[in-house]
């Protein structure tokens, strides 16, 4: 279903939190298409937190602290650099209702970021969206080799430690597959979420600000 600006109905984050509960989420085309539509597939991607593997060359890299892991920091800069083209994707679906209606749930405490750092640049991260103990991965970047996959590890780590027991990442993409995800059907989607829902994770198990040791990020996965 297509949801244009002229559209009776108004997107508020409210209804945003309530269409993730109901197991949908919404795209646009393109950045420069105003419109919105709402996808639920028929197999959803998800990772299994229990199964979350981490290749041995990037463990090495966590574990040598070569970077630095903000959250919450700077969510402008992460969602415009998910929007920007990169070499694997020449346009996105981020477009400015997307950008303004996630912006919205940023302030609310509904939507976070995992941002990775060299010398105090931003190299990569991703954003999503928390909903008692789901996750939703909405998107992620990097202008550094592995600096994407160094958020999605600390992600990962962060969920597992505070409890949650689901990771939507809407759909599997090669990228995605090699650390564990899969996909499943809407019904057996529909009850994981649901479970998911019954129960609160703690997105501050580790406080904002807080410098989280690769090698305790590596021991809690």
């Amino acid at each position: 279903m297509a949801l244009s600006p002229d559209d009776t109905i108004t997107i508020t984050p409210e209804i945003l939190l309530k269409a993730y509960a109901a197991g949908i989420f919404p795209m646009a085309e393109d950045a420069d298409d105003p419109s919105i539509f709402w996808v639920e597939p028929r197999e959803r991607g998800i990772i299994p937190l229990d199964g979350f593997h981490v290749p041995k060359r990037l463990a090495r890299t966590i574990r040598s602290d070569e970077f630095e892991i903000r959250v919450d920091h700077d969510f402008d800069a992460v969602i415009a650099g998910c929007a920007a083209p990169a070499a694997d994707r020449e346009k996105t679906w981020i477009n400015r209702r997307i950008r303004d209606l996630y912006g919205q749930l940023f302030d609310a405490g509904f939507c976070h970021t995992v941002e990775v750092y060299r010398e105090g640049q931003l190299v990569g991260g991703l954003y999503g969206v928390r909903l008692k103990g789901a996750f939703f991965g909405e998107s992620m970047f990097h202008t550094e080799r592995d600096a994407s996959k160094i958020a999605l590890v600390h992600l990962v780590a962060r969920l597992k430690r505070g409890g949650f027991t689901l990771l939507d990442t809407q759909f599997v993409t090669p990228h995605l597959a090699q650390f564990g995800a899969v996909e499943v059907p809407r019904r057996s989607y529909k009850q994981i979420l649901r479970a998911a829902l019954e129960h609160e994770g703690d997105w501050h198990v580790w406080p904002r600000g807080q410098n989280v040791r690769g090698e305790d990020v590596l021991a809690a996965i």
